[in-house]
């Protein structure tokens, strides 16, 4: 927890590092519904209550121009494309700049999972691609890797290791008949 410390008199607190540095990522249309979200610790239980914020958290942010708010005991940092409004929470004490890295991250990796369509319409037809994205980004709160680059490479990678998987299933089964109508033929 935060130890007391004494700096020119004054009793300030000092926060304990720690990894969980994301409170949660979600995404919202223009009207305030969510499309998109993960909560990473228990600060909304309740689908509810992360409702009810990410509803007064969309009132705040939707019609102004900046990219960081301060809501709730909470920073977040928002950025809008279209019809859909991205945010990444933190607690108060988080650094912003890590944040917004996490926010630019994630929104240069849906571009280009969604082929730089990145709007309502193109993230509902790819939700599995948008939550691959997420989960190479964030894990439990934690954040994996900031660089879109390495994200769409690793996104990639295990679409195209699905893929391998099926299409070896196919080989299989063939080789399997093959082998069979060879052995019946002798």
């Amino acid at each position: 927890m935060a130890k007391p410390d004494a700096i020119g008199g004054e009793s300030v607190l000092l926060q304990e590092p720690s990894l969980y540095t994301i409170k949660a990522v979600f995404i919202l249309d223009n009207d305030g519904h969510r499309l998109l979200a993960k909560y990473y610790d228990d600060t909304f239980p309740s689908m509810k209550e992360q409702m009810a914020f990410e509803k007064n958290v969309f009132n705040k942010t939707s019609r102004t121009d900046s990219e960081i708010a301060f809501f709730g005991g909470m920073t977040i940092v928002y950025k809008s494309s279209i019809d859909l409004f991205l945010y990444v929470v933190g607690s108060s004490h988080e650094n912003e700049l890590m944040l917004m890295s996490v926010l630019t991250c994630l929104f240069e990796s849906l571009n280009h999972v969604l082929r730089k369509n990145v709007e309502k319409r193109w993230l509902l037809e790819n939700m599995d691609g948008a939550f691959l994205v997420l989960d190479e980004i964030v894990d439990g709160g934690v954040i994996l890797e900031s660089d879109p680059q390495q994200v769409i490479q690793k996104v990639n990678f295990r679409a195209d290791d699905s893929g391998l998987t099926e299409q070896s299933v196919a080989q299989v089964l063939q080789s399997a008949k093959e082998q069979i109508k060879w052995s019946l033929l002798k």
